[in-house]
């Protein structure tokens, strides 16, 4: 028999409890009340409220491109040209016509002032001075009509510089110098869009089964895909219609994010909350699984002793690192948080700190 001498550490084991019952030492957290929302996770549409899509309103080649996507322009910078010389030549004839209109009208003007004179003195018949002043007011029409054709023609001439409507962003340019666009091509030419992100929203359809509860005011949070909160808004609009085709109802939440975090036409995830209710929260490391029913152990003290005690749970949402529990616990219950993967039910426990 030999027996073994010296400072020598016991291996790890079952610390002994009281009245030498061993019991598997362990961490716990008291059940607390926290706020909890209640909520519905949607999909939503971010779109800008001034979304412009460029369209050519004249035909003709593209000879110039000055910008590119990304861009950020202002109200008025010019974007693109079309070859203007055919409407410039336009331009030109309407001059030109203009001029001859107004050659006729300034010597009939002078004509009707002369057979008025005449007529009035007596040298001339009634019928010549009427005759001139049918001459007269017909040139003054075809003089006017002429420069009201020739500003027609100058305005139309702008057109073939494409500007951008309002400050914002260049989305994409699908075009390229020397295409040839038109306001009567099918499908319709697009040249380019301008967004400006400065006044975002999320579109957001809320099923109609939760029409009784939607309103003005609740809160909504725009998350990625990742579950990072992005911005934390409100519903500002509320659809007095239900949307026919997706049986929902439109609801609108204006965001305020800068244009590196949100962009027109992102789609990312809205959690609508409905209310927040005070419940039971247990940390995430306190639930097991088992069969497809979540459940959390329990140190209970019975005898002098404590054991851990099998609870099942309902699981609401998440709130941080806790689990929100709607019904299976009590405030005040200690839940075990260590060495869950060891505990059976019933098994005795030394809860530590």
């Amino acid at each position: 028999m030999f027996v073994a001498v010296g400072c020598q550490q016991k291996a790890a084991g079952p610390a002994a409890g009281a009245g030498g019952m061993q019991g598997l030492p362990v961490q716990t957290a008291a059940v607390t009340l926290s706020p909890v929302a209640q909520s519905s996770e949607y999909v939503a549409t971010i779109k800008s409220r001034r979304s412009a899509t460029i369209e050519p309103q004249v035909q003709g080649l593209l000879t110039q491109i000055h910008v590119k996507s990304g861009d950020r322009v202002k109200a008025g910078d010019l974007l693109m040209e079309i070859d203007p010389r055919l409407q410039m030549a336009t331009v030109a004839s309407a001059r030109a016509t203009e001029l001859q209109k107004k050659a006729v009208f300034d010597y009939n003007a002078v004509e009707v002032e002369r057979q008025r004179k005449l007529f009035e003195a007596g040298v001339t018949s009634r019928d010549a001075f009427d005759q001139a002043t049918q001459a007269f007011d017909n040139s003054k029409a075809d003089y006017n009509s002429a420069v009201e054709l020739r500003k027609a023609q100058e305005e139309q001439l702008a057109y073939y510089n494409i500007r951008a409507p309002f400050d914002g962003v260049v989305g994409d340019v699908p075009v390229h110098v020397g295409d040839l666009v038109s306001p009567l091509s099918s499908p319709a030419s697009i040249l380019t869009t301008v967004d400006e992100n400065q006044g975002l929203e999320a579109y957001i359809y809320i099923p109609t089964e939760r029409a009784t509860q939607v309103r003005l005011g609740l809160d909504v949070d725009l998350t990625d895909n990742n579950g990072k909160l992005l911005e934390k808004t409100k519903i500002d609009f509320l659809s007095p219609e239900v949307d026919s085709t997706l049986q929902s109802i439109l609801v609108k939440a204006p965001v305020h994010s800068s244009l590196e975090v949100l962009r027109n036409a992102q789609l990312v995830k809205a959690r609508v909350i409905w209310s927040t209710t005070p419940m039971a929260v247990v940390p995430v490391l306190a639930v097991t699984r088992q069969g497809g029913q979540s459940f959390v152990f329990v140190a209970r003290a019975q005898g002098g002793h404590v054991f851990a005690k099998q609870t099942p749970v309902t699981l609401g949402d998440t709130v941080g690192n806790n689990y929100s529990i709607p019904s299976g616990l009590t405030p005040g219950d200690k839940v075990i948080v260590t060495n869950t993967q060891f505990l059976v039910d019933g098994m005795p426990v030394i809860p530590l700190g």
